[in-house]
């Protein structure tokens, strides 16, 4: 089962919700840029791709934007370091 994800713009975040659990990602903006700062996932949805899907949703908005992202989030970086089709997204 597929996590559900929300853009809440208004918060600057995504949110994630699976069987009653939740999960968000946080990013700032400024001008051609998306700083993501920081991903957190419930415990009870670790290693089900929950923070994967939150990243995977922020960086598709990013591009869907024209933004380029600075990913200050540990996770982030390592999720882009390993997918390289991500790489020109980066800062």
């Amino acid at each position: 089962m597929d996590p559900t994800i929300e853009h809440r713009p208004e918060r600057k975040r995504f949110e994630a919700t699976l069987e009653g659990a939740h999960g968000h990602l946080e990013y700032g903006l400024r001008p051609e840029v998306m700083t993501i700062v920081h991903t957190e996932v419930d415990p009870a949805l670790e290693g089900r791709g929950v923070a994967g899907a939150l990243v995977r949703a922020a960086l598709d908005h990013a591009r869907a934007q024209g933004l380029r992202v600075d990913p200050e989030c540990s996770y982030t970086r390592s999720y882009m370091d390993r997918h390289p089709e991500t790489r020109a997204l980066r800062v």
